[in-house]
């Protein structure tokens, strides 16, 4: 039977909802840090920090409110605000290759954030960190290879292997920014103590 004090362990305070709302935010600038960066593209590939944000959302934020973080950015892109990627927006981008790593952003804070509820020792923050990498990574790439494979215009020559080439240069920022996020995310939680660890 639902309690009450299961009912009140579950609802949103307002102090949850201006810190989700700020990861949110957090996400909409890291999308589209290279405006105010130009430095950060690489090759042609603008190097974003929507994975760094993402992560960063779930270790602090736990696992149902950095995961609701992620969902409401995607869904204020997908009503039309240029809150993606090259200020990309629309009901549209689903069909985008690149969509895929998009919708594991959510997968990747739960994650994160259910790794460090049950245990809040530096070394599960920064294994949460990059578990939740490995996942956008492997996720979000086989998307967008299976993407150009079925529904949109591939490049020419285009394999597997080619997908996950592409994925390379920005490889290393992310790991060093899952490590970074890990411990920033270890010190932030013993002064906000927003997740209850077991």
């Amino acid at each position: 039977m639902t309690t009450v004090a299961d009912h009140s362990h579950h609802k949103l305070k307002t102090i949850d909802i201006a810190y989700i709302g700020l990861f949110s935010t957090l996400m909409m600038i890291g999308a589209n840090i290279t405006s105010f960066a130009p430095f950060m593209v690489v090759g042609g590939v603008p190097i974003t920090l929507q994975t760094f944000f993402a992560i960063l959302a779930g270790l602090i934020l736990g696992s149902r409110k950095g995961a609701l973080a992620c969902t409401i950015y995607m869904l204020i892109g997908l009503a039309g605000a240029p809150v993606f990627a090259r200020f990309g927006g629309g009901f549209g981008q689903i069909l985008s290759p690149t969509f895929g790593f998009i919708v594991t952003f959510i997968l990747a804070a739960y994650v994160a954030g259910l790794i460090v509820e049950r245990s809040g020792t530096k070394k599960s923050y920064i294994i949460a960190a990059l578990v939740a990498t490995a996942i956008n990574y492997l996720l979000g790439t086989n998307w967008m290879y299976f993407a150009y494979k079925f529904w949109a215009s591939a490049p020419e020559g285009f394999t597997y292997k080619l997908a996950w080439l592409w994925m390379m240069p920005p490889l290393p920022k992310d790991i060093i920014l899952a490590v970074f996020a890990g411990f920033f995310a270890y010190r932030m939680q013993k002064v906000l103590k927003i997740i209850p660890i077991k």
